[in-house]
């Protein structure tokens, strides 16, 4: 990960981008911003063991009215008759009043199988035949004594929910009506639509009164019929109203419209609580009834109330810490209709609902086994994107459940047994608690065995990426059986804000029961962001169908929160189009990836872009994807806190076959000293060939010796290969057969290419007393007698005054060759060689010098050379100029020593000079550096002198300004 020197930081390609910005103390969560945290348990495959469980898509045809599929309803009316509809709307997946139609499918077989679309309410789109109105949200309530069913839903004109006037009149078409229609026929046939506006809408005039109704709807899913008690037979519908208050105020209520009649009437019951929305209802194994409802307020969880009354009247609601909820409508049965009232069975509910706080997704099946007191099972039936769902009972033990995938054309049926739950009845309880980041909170966990036999087992936290704990084994708990254990729960030191943890009991026998609990931290703020990509068409087949010039490439971000706060998030350039946009509020091109608020640990995708194939492209075989990322707080919409560039994954763009191949000719010995054998200082070539034999083009093309940087798919390069013959090859008598690897790359693919280089036989004549290897020579050097300094540039010398002669001279330093030379032998004359040595920087230098001839080689005496002076001498920083005047001279002088090629004068710490020196060591040097209209201020001046071997700084100068 490499960061820009500027804030803000630029991040390149790394799998996981993130910030620690310790920019602030964030104390209470809402202040903080940190989302609520998603609870489900890990299990990651839907249809994985135990128990059964089937999905299927009952919206993907949307007609040739190219319809948008929202808003299921579900019902089983028994002997495996399982109805299922759900709103058709034209042109948008918009609420009313868009022209909406109720579209249904229809099961026999306990939704095995599925009957056509068809239409229980047509909407209408305004035409010469009239104006536009339409019907939306359906809820079945099944009347077992009767054999009845009544479908409810909204009649809309020109307003909806959030337009409409008060007022019941049906024709006015600024007034949301209500409608419900039956079937004697178990769903094939439908009445039309009966109004009952004036029961479930109170108030008829638009002078509203305490109590009066401005806009409602019927809740999408299904209503009740009471089984127990004074009410059994009562039919009860649940709907969502913005209502009237005594001190003048609005505020939205639930209610029930019950029948006791079979439906031939309804009667509205008494509004219950304030910022509610859509509800559900359930009877509980007593006869009561349990209000199940969404927040309009979004405070994060279901609210939940108890009718006594069969559902006229209901208790102040209260949050229901059990079930977390992003506002969104769920639902509520009972998992055994039918269950003798009283028994553990009566007891057990079903609550299906997207099981997040920050968005709709990973709708699940959670189990109650005390009236909806707790709710320890849990399942997840779609990870990911899943919104309002409708669930019932089914014949032979089976549940249904309809959801919706998308807002388009994605209406799953969910079928799955109660094994497929696998749930324990052992509900656990802890206190939400307070902890600081980097600490560990010893967490109290009460575990209740509900079921009716001892359980073991261990309690653990689930797996999560910020909060981890250990695992604590339960002994046997008896039916009825309560015990308190404790978790050692480590908070994350980046942890800020509210977080929902969730508790999971494992019982011995696989089965799994969950309690949630919230922690709070008062943390740091802690940005970042982690952002994939990937080609969308990954069924397309580049053997067969490679890309062309031109063609755009499908491709899909995902962008997920690593932060503790909500996050914009801004594209600002990319190789992709759409993709880039301007900030949060601005006009920016349709399909860009910009997303306005990003929840803390959430994550979006962005399925538009389009990369643009290119010919350089198709050459490589791929693209590399390139884009620059921006994200900021929330309201402050230009005030870039962190940037990213991220270089993707390569693209392929045809199946890519990269292959590299090498193969050398026969070798030569190059007579450089034309002496007609081999000697030291003669050559050996072999020419190699490399051939790019695959379909793309290859770069970076490297070796031993210097070859092509790169070779287009088919193409070759020839490259000599030259070796130096050394006295030890001459002593061996031949060079022998050696392999040299080549490298390539095609983007991120390395390939290697080996040639093997032939031997080849040395053939020398022995020179001069070959049967004697060369006498002993003597090392020196001058470094400090030409200057009188000892500053890294000076010559070695070699003298051998007598004896057998050498026909090379090779020079170490620091046991590195760094010279060889070829002698003409004379034996027993003297023999003298030079080598200038340069630049060096200050140090202790080791040479050895080695004569050889055919005979064999004689090495010198260590010859020690130390360098003291190679830096620049100190020099001297002086002011010419008047004081406190605002303009002077800065002189830099060098009296004498080591000369500096560079010059270089900072100001309070920063270069603002520099300027070349003409060396002359060693000579005086000097420089300056003039300064005009200067502030009034302190300003420290230093001086460095700078060659090859390093740089000497002066005193510092202190000028005032005043």
């Amino acid at each position: 990960m490499t960061y820009s020197p500027q804030r803000p930081g630029a991040r390149r390609k790394a799998a996981w981008l993130g910030s620690l910005a310790a920019l602030s103390m964030i104390l209470p969560a809402a202040t903080a911003g940190a989302a609520f945290g998603a609870t489900a348990i890990p299990g990651a495959d839907p249809t994985a063991t135990p128990g059964s469980f089937s999905e299927q898509n009952l919206a993907a045809d949307r007609t040739e009215n190219n319809w948008f599929y929202r808003i299921p309803a579900l019902a089983h009316l028994g002997d495996g008759v399982v109805l299922a509809s759900w709103d058709a709307r034209p042109g948008s997946s918009a609420d009313a009043p868009n022209p909406n139609t109720i579209v249904q499918r229809r099961s026999t077989d306990n939704g095995e199988t599925w009957g056509p679309l068809t239409t229980i309410a047509a909407g209408h789109i305004a035409d010469a035949g009239g104006p536009k109105y339409g019907y939306s949200d359906p809820s079945y309530v099944v009347d077992a004594e009767s054999g009845k069913v009544f479908a409810f839903f909204v009649y809309s004109k020109d307003q909806g929910f959030h337009g409409s006037a008060f007022g019941n009149d049906d024709a006015d078409r600024q007034v949301i009506s209500a409608a419900v229609v039956e079937s004697a026929d178990g769903g094939l046939t439908w009445s039309e639509p009966r109004l009952i506006t004036d029961v479930v809408k109170p108030g008829a005039d638009r002078s509203p009164e305490a109590g009066d109704v401005r806009s409602m709807f019927a809740t999408s899913g299904e209503g009740i019929q009471l089984t127990r008690g004074e009410y059994k037979g009562r039919l009860i519908q649940q709907y969502a109203g913005d209502v009237q208050q005594a001190d003048g105020s609005r505020t939205i209520q639930s209610y029930s419209v019950y029948s006791d009649d079979h439906g031939a009437t309804w009667q509205r019951g008494e509004f219950v609580g304030s910022s509610m929305d859509e509800n559900k209802v359930v009877e509980l194994s007593d006869g009561r009834v349990m209000l199940n409802s969404r927040d309009s307020s979004n405070g994060g969880y279901r609210k939940v109330a108890i009718s006594t009354d069969g559902g006229h009247s209901y208790s102040e609601p209260r949050q229901d810490k059990n079930l977390p909820d992003p506002t969104n409508n769920a639902h509520i049965t009972q998992l055994h209709p039918g269950a003798a009232a009283g028994s553990a069975d009566a007891e057990k509910l079903l609550y299906t609902g997207a099981n997040s706080q920050t968005g709709r997704q990973n709708v699940s099946a959670r189990v109650s086994c005390d009236d909806g007191a707790t709710w320890p099972g849990l399942r997840t039936i779609r990870h990911g994107f899943s919104a309002y769902s409708s669930s019932t009972a089914l014949a032979d033990g089976k549940i249904g459940v309809l959801y919706e995938g998308n807002y388009t054309d994605s209406m799953p049926f969910a079928s799955f047994d109660e094994e497929w739950i696998n749930y324990v009845c052992a509900p656990q309880a802890a206190e939400d608690f307070n902890a600081d980041p980097g600490t560990t909170h010893q967490l109290p966990v009460t575990i209740t065995n509900q079921e009716a036999t001892a359980i073991s087992g261990s309690l653990k936290l689930t797996a999560d990426k910020r909060f981890s704990a250990n695992t604590v084994e339960i002994g046997e708990l008896a039916p009825g059986e309560s015990r308190t254990v404790e978790l050692d729960v480590k908070v994350p030191a980046t942890a800020n804000g509210s977080y929902l943890l969730q508790t999971v009991f494992t019982a011995a026998d696989g089965t799994e029961a969950q309690g949630n609990v919230r922690a709070t931290v008062a943390g740091q703020e802690v940005t970042g962001l982690e952002i994939t990509g990937t080609r969308t068409d990954t069924d397309r087949d580049l053997a067969a169908n490679p890309y062309a010039a031109g063609e755009k490439v499908p491709y899909s971000f995902k962008v997920t929160s690593a932060s503790n706060i909500a996050q914009w998030v801004v594209p600002t350039e990319g190789n992709f189009a759409p993709f880039a946009a301007k900030p949060v509020g601005e006009a920016s091109p349709a399909g860009n990836c910009r997303y306005g608020n990003l929840a803390a640990e959430t994550s979006y995708n962005c399925t538009t872009p389009r990369h643009t194939v290119t010919d350089e492209e198709l050459l490589d075989g791929f693209f590399t994807p390139l884009t620059t990322w921006t994200s900021g707080r929330i309201g402050v919409y230009h005030d870039v806190v962190d940037s990213y560039e991220i270089v993707g994954d390569e693209v392929d763009l045809l199946a890519r076959a990269p292959k590299l191949e090498a193969a050398s000719g026969a070798p030569e010995l190059q007579d450089l000293d034309a002496d007609g054998h081999a000697s030291v200082g003669d050559t050996v070539t072999h020419v190699v060939t490399l051939q790019n034999t695959g379909n793309v083009r290859l770069t970076a093309i490297a070796g031993d010796h210097a070859v092509a940087g790169e070779l287009a798919a088919g193409a070759s390069v020839q490259a000599t290969v030259t070796h130096t013959v050394t006295a030890e090859d001459l002593a061996a008598g031949e060079l022998a057969e050696r392999t040299l690897v080549f490298t390539a790359a095609n983007g991120a693919t390395a390939l290697e290419a080996a040639a093997t280089l032939g031997g080849i036989e040395l053939v020398q004549v022995p020179g001069e007393d070959a049967t004697g290897t060369p006498a002993k020579a003597v090392l020196s050097h001058d470094n400090g007698q030409d200057t009188g300094l000892s500053d890294g540039d000076y010559r070695v010398t070699m003298d051998l005054t007598w004896g057998t002669n050498a026909t090379s001279f090779t020079l170490y330093e620091n046991d590195v060759a760094i010279s060889t030379q070829q002698l003409a032998a004379n034996t027993p004359e003297a023999q003298q060689a030079f080598v200038a040595v340069t630049g060096k920087p200050n140090g202790t230098y080791r040479y050895r010098g080695e004569l050889a001839n055919a005979a064999g080689t004689t090495e010198t005496a260590t010859l020690v050379v130390k360098v003291r002076d190679a830096n620049p001498a100190a020099p001297a920083i002086s002011l010419e100029g008047t004081k406190f005047a605002d303009s002077y001279t800065v002189h830099t002088n060098l009296w004498q020593g080591t000369n500096a090629t560079g010059y270089t004068l900072y100001e309070n710490g920063i270069a603002i000079d520099t300027q070349d020196l003409a060396s002359a060591t060693p000579a005086a040097q000097k420089a300056e550096t003039p300064f005009t209209d200067k502030a009034p201020g302190t300003y420290r001046y230093v001086a460095e002198l700078s060659n090859a071997a390093g740089s000497t700084r002066s005193k510092t100068l202190v000028v005032t300004v005043k």
